[in-house]
Parts: C-alpha cells; structure tokens; sequence
C-alpha cells in the first residue's frame, strides 16, 4: 500500500525548485528589461520573489485545488444545469437551447445563422 505521506516532501521539494526558478526568471528578466527599456531599478533575487508572488495574488487570485473546481458557487451553478438539461426530454432541450441562441444573438445576429436563415 502506498502511503501519500511519502509524496509531501516531494511535492515541497518541487514547489520550492518552481518559485526557485520562477524567481530567476522574473530576476533576469526584470533586470535586462526594466532599467533598458523603462529606467527603472534594478531588483534583487528576494525582491523577484515578492513580485512574483504579488503578481500571483494580484493577477491570478489565491485559488486553491482545480481549475473549474469541484466545489463553490461556480461548480453548484454548473450540477445544477447539467441536472436541469438531464432531466428534459430531447424536445426540450432544443427548445431550449434554440431560445437561448436567440436571446444571446444580439441585435445584429450571428452570420452563420443568417446563412441558416436564408436558405
């Protein structure tokens, strides 16, 4: 039996290597771009780090586990249209997926669907 216990250190292992090496690049980066192009300062490696980490809080969130997530607001919203759309008949959900290709075509409509209604 494996034990998942075994796989921390390894996950610590590459986290540390991956802000490591982010670090280095942001680092280098900063320092051949910045100054040239901007005439901005030039950073330490520390201060790489705290802008990479910045930027993470700032840009992408502090977002934890999967992408689309298996838990929230965004994956209950999700359960529950994929129950909604189940639980109709084929009938239905072409009714239903017609009229919401109506409500979402805008004012000027969509050309590929212009091309349908033509003919």
């Amino acid at each position: 039996m494996r034990k998942w216990w075994f796989k921390i250190p390894i996950f610590i292992a590459l986290a540390i290597v991956a802000v490591l090496v982010f670090g280095y690049i942001v680092f280098g980066l900063w320092n051949w771009l910045i100054p040239t192009l901007f005439h901005g300062p030039i950073i330490t490696f520390y201060q790489a780090i705290g802008l990479l980490i910045l930027s993470r809080i700032l840009l992408g969130g502090a977002k934890f586990g999967r992408r689309g997530g298996g838990f929230g607001p965004r994956a209950h919203f999700r359960k529950h249209w994929q129950d909604k759309m189940a639980s109709m008949t084929p009938d239905e959900r072409e009714k239903f997926r017609d009229e919401w290709r109506r409500r979402c075509r805008g004012p000027w409509g969509h050309p590929s669907e212009d091309k349908k209604e033509a003919q």
